[in-house]
């Protein structure tokens, strides 16, 4: 019994005290609250339990065919036959699949770019847009831990998400003029220029999240003007090249404009819009740097700030990209797919105004065509799109974000005599 109760006492000494009941494991994390939904995966549930059959959900952010359906382009169909077999499945580096981001950094900064030639471009590949903007706040973050980022407001929730967990502080821009449901441009330029020297900036390069509402050419060249005189960064975030207009280089504009103006900047890229690879988190993070040396320099950081977090990005996705950026018909095909998807959005647009239009609505329906891109923010409010849910079985996000992906042929009708009866005045 003595040697029990020794043997016993060893055990214990090794292992730690016990835990007294009131701290037993269960209760360790008791104090953990559920976390609030997301408001856009929160459409979608509700959207599923709703047993209705005229239902639509113009909520959701991925592309869909005029049935409603998800797509596949053939484009990637046709990469995926020729990687089958052809692979192994052997770890990518740190910085991911080195011709996936050769080809990213062409369709970002052109085919010719001399910062491309001259190696001044630190890029990795990222687990899409936004692993690409979370690793840059971290860099941010790291290097530069007295900066702030100027985000526009409003901009796609995850942006404030993803500077806050890196710890980064955030300030706000004018950006979207409710009244005109266009932008703000005299707001904009204000705070630019109100901004401390050497600011960070946020900005959509194109098909701006959630208002649709992009700067004109003329436009984005004054405010590059304004970021020179400042001397500003400017971190384009690029979900939606090729996607928005269907021309890959004319929705790079704003990027090659601050390029000619002799700005250093930083670029996120995703394909999950422009070539459908949601689930595969494919994109790039690029920053022009000085010269080649310091691009090697910031390059290794950003690797080594990507290892603890998920070691190396993933395989498939990395090739799927490159080899249809790679090879000249399947990226011929490639644009000829994306101008497609544009131009199906494109044409939901002129559908739905249209549609308003001839119900008699007397309110102006202008900026559903003026927008661009995947969302409309269409100016109704909280309580419209509400009683959208209630009374009609349309989901949206309760902001007035229309996601022009879920407009079809079919429903453009409903959907447009829908908005009609919510907004018509009483």
């Amino acid at each position: 019994m003595a040697m029990s109760r020794a043997a016993a006492a060893i055990r214990q000494r090794r292992s730690g005290p016990l835990l007294p009941a009131s701290r037993s494991m269960a209760s360790l994390f008791g104090h953990v609250e559920p976390a609030a939904k997301d408001p856009i995966l929160g459409v979608t549930e509700a959207f599923l339990a709703d047993t209705s059959p005229e239902k639509v959900n113009v909520g959701v952010g991925a592309y869909r065919d005029d049935n409603g359906k998800p797509v596949v382009l053939e484009c990637v169909r046709e990469a995926e036959r020729r990687i089958a077999g052809s692979t192994n499945m052997e770890y990518l580096p740190m910085g991911g699949s080195a011709k996936m981001i050769d080809e990213s950094l062409k369709l970002a900064y052109g085919e010719d770019s001399e910062f491309i030639k001259d190696k001044r471009i630190a890029a990795v590949q990222t687990l899409s847009g936004t692993g690409a903007c979370r690793l840059f706040a971290d860099f941010q973050k790291r290097f530069l831990p007295d900066s702030h980022i100027y985000i526009p407001t409003p901009t796609w929730a995850n942006h404030h998400n993803i500077w806050r967990d890196a710890q980064v502080p955030q300030r706000t821009f004018g950006y979207y003029y409710p009244d005109t449901k266009g932008l703000d441009f005299a707001g904009l330029m204000n705070d630019i220029k109100n901004a401390p020297d050497g600011s960070f900036f946020l900005l959509h390069a194109c098909a701006h999240n959630p208002t649709g509402v992009d700067p004109s050419e003329e436009q984005w060249r004054e405010i590059s003007h304004q970021f020179k005189l400042k001397n500003h960064f400017p971190f384009f975030d690029m979900a939606y090249q090729g996607f928005a207009s269907g021309d890959p280089e004319r929705d790079a504009k704003a990027i090659r404009i601050f390029l000619e103006d002799g700005h250093q900047i930083g670029c996120a890229q995703s394909y999950a819009k422009n070539m459908g690879l949601y689930g595969q988190r494919a994109g790039c993070l690029s920053i022009l740097c000085d010269d080649e040396m310091q691009a090697v320099a910031v390059k290794s950081q950003l690797q080594q700030i990507a290892r603890p977090m998920y070691s190396n990005p993933p395989l498939h996705g990395a090739l799927i990209v490159s080899t249809i950026l790679g090879d000249p018909a399947l990226k011929t095909l490639w644009l000829k797919e994306v101008k497609g998807m544009a131009d199906r959005i494109i044409g939901m647009r002129k559908a739905l105004k249209e549609n308003l239009e001839n119900l008699g609505s007397p309110l102006s329906w202008e900026h559903i065509t003026n927008q661009i891109g995947m969302f409309c923010y269409s100016g109704m409010t909280p309580e419209q799109v509400d009683r959208l849910t209630k009374e009609f079985h349309i989901y949206m996000t309760r902001n007035g974000r229309i996601s022009m992906a879920g407009v079809t042929t079919g429903n453009v009708a409903y959907l447009a005599n829908a908005i009609h009866e919510v907004t018509k005045p009483k």
